[in-house]
């Protein structure tokens, strides 16, 4: 069941960022109109995470929005792009892979990294019981 649980996960996971990249497109081109093309990009990109992360709350791992949570978030945004970064570094200088290509190759790995760095931010399983809960008394 748990496997099962973790790719229902992922699938949702899969759809917030469908989400996620519809929202940035529609922004950019929206905002584009009115902005610079670098500062479209960048409002689309924040809103879009912004929007990310309570998509993500919500519908992929089910918990409560928390501040902390919110300031950790662009870490997995992060994550995903050293990922694709390096992977599409390798794939056309290593393995010369088409540079048409390469992008969905690279994405396809960059997904299930960047959904181990979501959840380990937006799920209480990072946490761990303290110290004085795996202590013994000892009495003489």
């Amino acid at each position: 069941m748990r496997g099962r649980l973790g790719r229902g996960r992922l699938v949702r996971f899969a759809a917030v960022g469908v989400v996620n990249t519809a929202t940035y497109v529609g922004l950019y081109l929206l905002l584009r109109l009115m902005l610079d093309y670098f500062v479209a990009h960048t409002v689309a990109f924040v809103l879009a995470m912004v929007g990310s992360y309570f998509l993500n709350c919500r519908f992929t791992f089910r918990t409560r929005p928390r501040l902390r949570t919110f300031l950790l978030f662009p870490l997995s945004n992060a994550t995903n792009f050293v990922v694709t970064s390096a992977g599409l570094y390798l794939l056309v200088n290593v393995f010369s892979v088409d540079e048409a290509v390469a992008p969905l190759l690279a994405a396809s790995v960059a997904i299930p990294a960047t959904f181990l760095v979501t959840q380990y931010i937006l799920t209480e399983r990072r946490t761990h019981p303290s110290w004085a809960e795996h202590t013994t008394e000892i009495r003489s």
